[in-house]
């Protein structure tokens, strides 16, 4: 069984947030938010934990990486099934 997991920014849908409002909750300019949910690969533990505590979802259940490497992740196993 494949582990099932969302990008950042569909956390944040998840979740109810705009962009803006996420970004603000966090204490970070809405850009930056913008930027991690296109690559988030390079981010710190204690990041990871603010954005699993502020989307109330499991860390193991955010992808982290970048958004275009996740995509094509799925495109791919949709051909294989």
């Amino acid at each position: 069984m494949e582990k099932v997991q969302i990008t950042l920014d569909a956390a944040r849908h998840n979740a109810g947030y705009s962009q803006k409002e996420a970004a603000a909750r966090l204490g970070i300019h809405y850009q930056t938010l913008a930027s991690w949910e296109r690559d988030s690969s390079n981010l710190g533990l204690a990041t990871i934990e603010r954005l699993s505590q502020l989307y109330q979802i499991p860390k193991a259940v955010l992808f982290f990486g970048k958004k275009n490497d996740f995509i094509r992740s799925l495109r791919e196993r949709a051909t294989r099934d």
